[in-house]
């Protein structure tokens, strides 16, 4: 089968096409004829070799953690889903015409199985997130807001009664007050603009995008501890928190279970690339003002 990987860490560049044998499932795992794979900023980081002192990752080595598909083979232990079934997930080399799956969810009527393979990721991070800032109420201010994550997290956060301000670019706007949010520009006087929008104050706040803004994020909410970043380690130095994923009660199984009891959940794709075409993705992911989710497409 078709597969994209790299051997050697390095830019977009170090991708390449390969024929390998397909992936098997094991215990507890699914194997899916991969419809569409979603490209997050994790990907990039651990080709780089960004993460490789803390996340090495044994070369040549495949890419890619979000999938849909349909599946073609259940390990032992699987009885939610059998062969045929299209479902979307996590897992392992999923830029790959076939991919292993370790947690995943039946796609919901009504939804394209090609956006739903951007779902994985985003939904598990933004769930985890506002699980670790544990707001009942309030306000919550999202920097970086339009990608894949912060669309997740807005429509999660609303659903569950907050509040929330999101910065973005202006064109990007509109884009954040559809999915429920008050949108806010980034950049200097980032301060005074969420007071403008929020004078009673910002309960929490979390920094997707690392745009060098944990700073003003507590100046904002007054408290180190109630700001939580993905995208800059340098906060703990500062007294934040660095969310490095790690397990929430109930897992990935139970952020998807919440995204799926909106009714209207979304995370729309800016645009799709063929699988040759993957060191584009990753490329225009790291550009970093994606709005939605980039996939990719065998």
């Amino acid at each position: 089968m078709r597969a994209v990987q790299f051997s050697t860490y390095g830019g977009p560049d170090v991708l390449e096409m390969v024929d390998t044998e397909p992936p098997h499932a094991g215990p507890g795992e699914i194997v899916v004829e991969v419809i569409s794979a979603g490209i997050n900023q994790i990907d990039a980081k651990i080709r780089s070799g960004a993460m490789a002192s803390t996340r090495p990752t044994p070369l040549p080595a495949g890419t890619g953690v979000d999938a849909a598909g349909t599946v073609v083979e259940t390990g032992e232990g699987i009885t939610d889903v059998s062969p045929g079934d299209v479902v979307f997930g996590t897992g392992r080399n999923t830029l790959a015409e076939r991919a292993v799956l370790t947690r995943w969810a039946l796609v919901p009527e009504g939804v394209e199985a090609v956006e739903a393979g951007g779902w994985g990721v985003p939904v598990e991070t933004a769930s985890r997130l506002l699980a670790a800032l544990g707001l009942d109420q309030g306000t919550l201010l999202v920097s970086g807001a339009s990608g894949g994550v912060g669309t997740a997290v807005i429509q999660l956060a609303v659903a569950r009664g907050l509040r929330v301000i999101g910065t973005a670019s202006e064109k990007n706007h509109a884009y954040l007050a559809e999915l429920g949010a008050v949108p806010v520009a980034y950049g200097p006087g980032l301060s005074e603009r969420v007071k403008g929008v929020a004078p009673g104050g910002v309960d929490g706040a979390l920094d997707i995008s690392g745009a060098g803004v944990i700073g003003d994020l507590i100046a904002i909410t007054a408290d180190p501890s109630r700001v939580i970043t993905i995208a800059d380690p340098t906060a703990e130095s500062f007294g934040a928190r660095f969310s490095r994923g790690g397990a929430r009660p109930g897992g990935p199984g139970a952020a998807f279970s919440e995204a799926l009891s909106l009714p209207r959940f979304t995370l729309p794709i800016e645009h799709t690339f063929p699988l040759e075409e993957a060191g584009d993705a990753h490329r225009r992911a790291e550009d970093g003002h994606t709005v939605g989710k980039l996939v990719v497409i065998p």
